[in-house]
């Protein structure tokens, strides 16, 4: 990976973007505009990817040297982009390493924007964009937050994270061109009384890991959403509380979806009765009935048509038996069996210790994966999965 870094204040994240990409894996070479090293040196990012970090067009004269990184890049990635670079990648200036370098790649550019709200929002940047965009590249960001000079407003870089993610959907086969999933993510809080919940601990990052590798393959994405989880950018978002409402949610797009991935850890009771009023301590210990929530999954086994049908389960112990036993009675294609109720896996965690079930036997067996990671193979799955070709490709990026 080439990874560009030019002049402006947000330069330094660059370096947790590298540290982010060679624990990923990648081989990154660094290329810094000379503004660029007035906020962060060149040796910092040779000490961080163990390559040499580049400054000029001119420290290799023996060679050719924006052709040879260009020639070498799988993908671009510029973070921070300036309006300055922006514009000149725009109209094809090439007056120093880096924009000589973007002007002669071939692969596919990752461009994160940062700058001052007023030039984010110039018509010049404006037009500029949208001809980087309309030649294929993916910008990512920017983001609303505490700007420079003490102001705050849209222009803040993008998360490192939602950066890294870009390029790894940049990278990925895009196998889901056109195919319509819907996913769901994060919890249920069933409502005791106006302030108080039966729920469970889950974040949602599964939910949002998915939703991300998916919008990298071309997929169409909604994610039906619980309370307080987390969801990336390029997702048609529909937020819901209770399973009743996740149900309805997911009911009512089912028809449309070529595979439902149910990420959720739907809780599985509600109290029977609701409080109008927060029930006070000194009124004694409440009695709270409990009912079961509906079996979101089990009605969609029993509805599904041609659709891929993916679960997740949590299991504190026998997980296999356990496991089998459900992707049976759902009528799952697919089903991933997380360990729970241990600390570095699981809800809130960033990895899962999980198997997979499937229902033609193809199993993978308990092991420690990242979310992305687990994302990635159960992606590869649907993909496999899926009849014939997609018959919408307007989402084709």
């Amino acid at each position: 990976m080439l990874l560009g870094v030019s002049g402006g204040i947000a330069a330094y994240k660059a370096a947790l973007v590298v540290r982010l990409l060679k624990t990923a894996g990648a081989d990154v070479t660094v290329v810094l505009t000379e503004a660029a090293t007035r906020f962060v040196g060149a040796d910092t990012f040779s000490a961080l990817t163990g390559e040499p970090a580049y400054t000029s067009l001119w420290e290799r004269p023996g060679e050719v040297l924006h052709v040879r990184l260009a020639r070498e890049a799988d993908v671009v990635v510029v973070v921070p982009a300036t309006a300055n670079i922006l514009a000149k990648l725009a109209h094809g200036l090439a007056d120093d390493l880096l924009s000589a370098t973007l002007l002669e790649a071939t692969c596919p550019v990752v461009i994160a924007p940062a700058m001052h709200s007023g030039m984010w929002e110039h018509p010049a940047t404006r037009a500029n964009v949208d001809v980087l965009r309309s030649r294929g590249a993916d910008i990512v960001g920017p983001a609303t937050g505490p700007l420079a000079h003490g102001d705050e407003g849209i222009g803040r870089l993008a998360e490192a994270d939602d950066v890294v993610d870009a390029v790894r959907g940049a990278l990925a086969p895009h196998d889901l061109t056109g195919r319509r999933l819907l996913i769901t993510s994060g919890p249920t809080h069933e409502p005791i009384d106006p302030v108080r919940f039966v729920g469970n601990r889950s974040t949602g990052k599964m939910g949002a890991a998915l939703a991300a590798e998916a919008v990298g393959r071309g997929a169409i994405v909604t994610v039906v959403l619980g309370p307080g989880a987390v969801v990336p950018s390029g997702v048609e978002v529909v937020s819901v509380q209770t399973a009743e409402e996740m149900r309805d949610a997911v009911l009512a797009r089912f028809a449309d979806a070529d595979a439902v991935v149910m990420a959720a850890a739907v809780a599985d009771f509600r109290p029977k009765a609701i409080a109008d009023q927060k029930l006070k301590k000194d009124a004694g210990i409440p009695e709270v009935f409990l009912e079961p929530t509906p079996d979101i999954l089990a009605e969609l086994g029993e509805r599904r048509g041609e659709q891929i049908l993916v679960g997740f389960a949590a299991e504190t112990r026998d997980l296999e038996r356990a496991g089998r036993e459900k992707l049976a009675s759902k009528h799952l294609d697919l089903l991933i069996v997380n360990r729970v109720g241990q600390e570095g896996t699981g809800f809130g965690a960033d990895s899962n210790e999980a198997m997979l079930l499937a229902a033609s036997g193809d199993d993978e067996p308990l092991r420690n994966w990242s979310k992305r990671e687990l994302a990635a193979v159960v992606l590869d799955r649907v993909s496999a999965l899926l009849p014939g070709r997609p018959t919408d490709v307007g989402a084709d990026r």
